[in-house]
């Protein structure tokens, strides 16, 4: 698809984007096709809810902060988590994400999947309730309305140690005027 759309990309919400749901929100693509549509993760919505309180067994292997992050609107009752790994081998648990990604050996995380089974290969990991998800051709609407940015993500997005302020970072390390898109003010009626 020529809208750069793919798994491992970054969706970065336009200052102009403000469904409070993604306001300033950092996306990342983890399924799209043309048949089943596009599903992601949002990744920089920390809860303070701990992972330890809804996940137990996966809260020692949490990144920092360990704590539950919001990955959409949908399905809020519900987990996935992501999990960066070494070399190129395919734990049991453990499904690296499709396509062609520049976020490194990123994949999702079986959360039925006793941990131990991955515990000594993973990195990183981080747990979110709930995804954001698209019909098909719903994002590439909204893309080309104006919505979203389509991005290079790269492997520390994902386990971001700042993740309120990834929205910028991402931004900033662009180049030309989207760089400048990262001081858009949260409030443009106050300048």
């Amino acid at each position: 698809m020529d809208d750069g759309i793919a798994v491992g990309r970054l969706l970065v919400a336009t200052p102009q984007l403000d469904d409070p749901n993604f306001r300033r929100s950092v996306v990342l693509v983890v399924e799209h096709d043309t048949v089943e549509g596009t599903l992601g993760v949002v990744l920089n919505r920390p809860t303070e809810v701990p992972v330890d309180r809804v996940l137990p067994p996966w809260a020692e292997l949490a990144t920092g902060p360990s704590v539950v992050f919001q990955g959409g609107p949908v399905a809020l009752d519900s987990a996935l988590a992501l999990a960066r790994i070494p070399g190129e081998d395919e734990p049991l648990g453990w499904r690296a994400l499709d396509g062609d990604t520049d976020v490194g050996r990123v994949g999702l995380v079986d959360l039925d999947a006793p941990p131990g089974l991955i515990s000594a290969e993973v990195i990183q990991l981080r747990v979110f309730a709930g995804y954001a998800g698209w019909g098909v051709g719903q994002l590439e609407s909204e893309v080309d309305d104006g919505a979203w940015y389509v991005l290079p993500g790269e492997a520390g997005d994902v386990f971001a140690a700042d993740p309120e302020r990834l929205w910028q970072a991402v931004l900033r390390r662009q180049s030309g005027d989207l760089a400048f898109v990262a001081t858009f003010p949260e409030d443009p009626s106050l300048n």
